[in-house]
């Protein structure tokens, strides 16, 4: 059986012991919405990558969420911005293993997840992972209104940048 993890917010976690993980939204490829998860490997990091870019909408801490399915059932795998293709579960795993480039993959499950599936839930370190897009460390971000609009620290981005006021999103 493979092992995956979920990432969810700790306000949810009682939630998600009483009724399991439920499927989120539509997907464009499927009817009904999906449980996003990562296949746990030996590589914290991959495995645990999504964190600080859900950290950065959630406002809260999150915490890992570790499931297990079974080797045969069908799941979604990509890159977060390309077209996903079904697999295994552990043809997923195998993947994440072996593939070059891990940043930016995702596994959708598109069904939910019970209570008895889940094997345990913990606490994470919040600083892993990277944010706004895989390979972003190191780099400077956009200082203009449209890429920094309600995000923390943007006014000081902007006057750095010379952008001292917003303009209209038309």
């Amino acid at each position: 059986m493979a092992m995956f993890v979920h990432l969810a917010p700790e306000s949810r976690i009682k939630a998600i012991q009483r009724g399991g993980i439920n499927r989120l939204r539509k997907l464009a490829f499927a009817d009904t919405g999906g449980v996003f998860a990562m296949p746990v490997t030996r590589n914290f990091y991959i495995s645990h990558q999504w964190l600080r870019e859900l950290k950065r909408r959630c406002h809260g801490v999150i915490a890992g969420v570790y499931f297990r399915i079974p080797d045969d059932e069908i799941v979604w795998v990509g890159h977060y911005n390309q077209n996903h293709r079904p697999m295994t579960a552990a043809q997923a795993t195998a993947l994440m293993m072996t593939s070059e480039n891990r940043e930016g993959y995702q596994v959708i499950i598109l069904r939910r997840i019970n209570t008895k599936e889940i094997h345990r839930i913990r606490a994470l370190p919040q600083v892993v992972g990277w944010r706004y897009y895989p390979g972003s460390h190191g780099r400077r971000p956009c200082g203009c209104s449209f890429c920094q609009f309600g995000q923390y620290g943007a006014r000081r981005l902007r006057k750095k940048y010379g952008q001292n006021r917003l303009r209209p999103l038309v």
